[in-house]
């Protein structure tokens, strides 16, 4: 199994930036595509980015444009990129890992709280 940390949360006014970082550890040869995941109070947990081992990426629309995600194989963490923040982007954002064949390969760590202010 993979290990996940997450970390670089905080309170933002809205139009402002974050990164998180998600630093994995564990069965490193299993991870194929990371993802970030938020899930906002009374909200069903929804996938914001993904990426692959070879750097393809995929956004929600609803951060399209305004998030990057990233990943550093070498240092076995994966970045979250957040701009033009908005109050609609409050959210525990959680990071995960995913296998060739898609299946989440990760334990759910403690997420990182994110809180933009209007």
């Amino acid at each position: 199994q993979v290990q996940l940390v997450e970390s670089g949360g905080g309170l933002v006014q809205a139009g402002g930036s974050l990164t998180l970082s998600c630093a994995a550890s564990g069965s490193m040869f299993r991870i194929n595509t990371m993802d970030w995941y938020r899930q906002a109070p009374g909200k069903q947990r929804e996938l914001v980015a993904t990426i692959t081992r070879g750097g393809n990426t995929n956004y929600a629309d609803s951060v399209k444009g305004r998030f990057a995600i990233s990943r550093d194989n070498t240092k076995n963490t994966v970045y979250l990129q957040m701009n033009s923040l908005k109050p609609e982007d409050t959210a525990v954002y959680y990071c995960a890992a995913r296998s060739v064949s898609g299946s989440i390969v990760s334990d759910w760590g403690q997420g990182t709280q994110v809180t933009v202010s209007s």
